[in-house]
């Protein structure tokens, strides 16, 4: 067994909704208890509808969002117990690239100032000795490693496509050699074909420098590339947690199912010839926010399989399977 990178431990956040002059404020549980871990050099995806709680939950794992309860464990170490200076020096053992590379650069500041400023900020906190030339290097030995020419160090953002710039949010990601990154839909503003150049220079980072992925999108073709394990989320917790190809040849969760069942198929044409069509499964109604008072399974109003068991209890996340877990009565059915 591989030592446990990154573990989460019923992790909560709930926000409260703004009221206004006819409806009331309310808590939106963006986070209702999530379980996870992810071992050392694996990547965990993390799919799901927008809304479900994926970006929320890298934020609180960073405790950019501060969880309302719960807890995270990086290398062993607790950070929902750390102080706000403790936490400080530990945030160079985990690091996050954001979805849009057009908005999570300062335009005001040039390549160079962008890597060069982890550095500088945690120098001073860790004692690191690490003078200007010696940063300048660094700097120029990043763009080298997320394969851009140390030449563009001066430049600033607008001067750069969107792939360019994601390399640049990779390369300020790796600046403090992390051991893990959350990636937040790091392809999903781009191209298709600079996707995949992204995709395959992130498949090269984690090989040479051992290290380990949250990757969060909302497209399975890309989650399936490039994940060891898949976690299902629905409205702020885990549905199901599976290894990533018995997953998408045989789910055990009606969401899993669904969201597959809609996913774009690579040739269609060899599809009917093989009379493998797949039937659509359109879900009723909408995704509507969990609140403290609800009851029951989360998915119940939009399953097909739903019993008056699933009105009453909400189902736990269980393993199933050998290493496959899901949060459903009626797994064995779907």
């Amino acid at each position: 067994m591989k030592p446990i990178m990154l573990e989460v431990t019923d992790l909560v956040k709930h926000f409260k909704s703004p009221g206004g002059l006819f409806r009331r404020a309310e808590r939106v549980m963006a986070l209702d208890g999530v379980t996870l871990s992810v071992p050392e050099g694996e990547t965990l995806g993390v799919v799901g509808e927008s809304g479900c709680g994926k970006s929320t939950l890298a934020r609180a794992i960073l405790r950019l969002h501060e969880p309302d309860s719960g807890r995270v464990t990086i290398h062993g170490t607790d950070w929902t117990a750390l102080k706000r200076k403790e936490l400080g020096r530990k945030r160079v053992e985990a690091q996050i690239v954001f979805q849009d590379p057009y908005a999570s650069l300062d335009p005001r500041m040039t390549v160079e100032s962008t890597l060069s400023e982890p550095l500088i900020i945690h120098r001073k906190r860790n004692g690191l000795r690490m003078n200007a030339s010696r940063i300048g290097d660094r700097v120029a030995e990043l763009l080298t490693t997320v394969g851009m020419s140390p030449a563009f160090a001066k430049r600033y953002p607008h001067e750069f496509s969107g792939g360019q710039r994601q390399r640049i949010g990779i390369a300020r990601a790796l600046a403090l050699n992390p051991r893990l990154l959350l990636l937040d839909e790091p392809v999903s503003a781009l191209d298709v074909s600079i996707q995949a150049q992204v995709l395959n220079l992130l498949a090269r980072l984690q090989r040479d420098l051992g290290l380990t992925y949250v990757f969060i999108s909302h497209d399975l073709a890309v989650v399936r590339h490039i994940s060891d394990r898949v976690a299902v989320m629905y409205l702020g917790r885990v549905v199901e947690l599976s290894p990533a190809d018995p997953l998408y040849r045989k789910p055990l969760h009606p969401y899993t199912k669904a969201l597959l069942s809609n996913h774009p198929v690579p040739d269609p044409v060899r599809e009917r010839s093989e009379k493998r069509r797949r039937e659509r499964i359109l879900l009723p109604g909408e995704l509507r926010p969990r609140r403290p008072e609800d009851r029951g399974c989360r998915f119940r109003e939009r399953c097909h399989l739903q019993t008056e068991l699933c009105g009453r209890v909400e189902p736990a996340l269980e393993e199933k399977e050998p290493g496959r877990f899901s949060a459903c009565h009626h797994w064995d059915n779907v």
